[in-house]
């Protein structure tokens, strides 16, 4: 069984710059298949997640335009990441604390990848599961 982040996480992943819009967001995501992109800055540095829902509640719905607005104009507060041989219980306990659903992986201030509710569901114990999905989703 798999016991760090780094073991368990997806590789290669694809950020959006800081200063490209939403809509080139938007594109990549769905060139990539994916619902969530990093967004990392001119520094190098991870600035924050953009998700789908990001795109469609932040900038649709309250009329604001894609191609005009930055993915870095979404980033939040402070980025939550894992160290990648951070143990997988330290991820879980991450993920349920801040209830997110990615959570990107860091060695040193590189990103390394990020790992998500399926990459979890297939490799760690089923209790892992059941916590991160009760911290993320609620006990309703």
């Amino acid at each position: 069984m798999a016991s760090t982040a780094r073991e368990i996480m997806t590789g290669g992943v694809e950020c959006i710059g800081e200063d490209e819009t939403v809509l080139d967001a938007a594109k990549k995501m769905a060139d990539l298949g994916v619902g969530a992109l990093p967004i990392c800055g001119n520094d190098e540095r991870l600035k924050g997640m953009l998700t789908d829902r990001d795109v469609v509640v932040k900038v649709l719905a309250t009329g604001g335009d894609p191609a005009s607005t930055t993915a870095g104009s979404l980033a939040q507060g402070e980025v939550v990441t894992i160290g990648a041989d951070d143990s997988i219980d330290d991820l879980c306990r991450t993920m349920s604390k801040h209830e997110v659903k990615r959570l990107p992986v860091i060695d040193g201030q590189k990103l390394v990848g990020v790992v998500s509710e399926s990459d979890l569901a297939a490799h760690a114990s089923p209790e892992q599961v059941v916590r991160v999905v009760r911290g993320v989703y609620g006990d309703d």
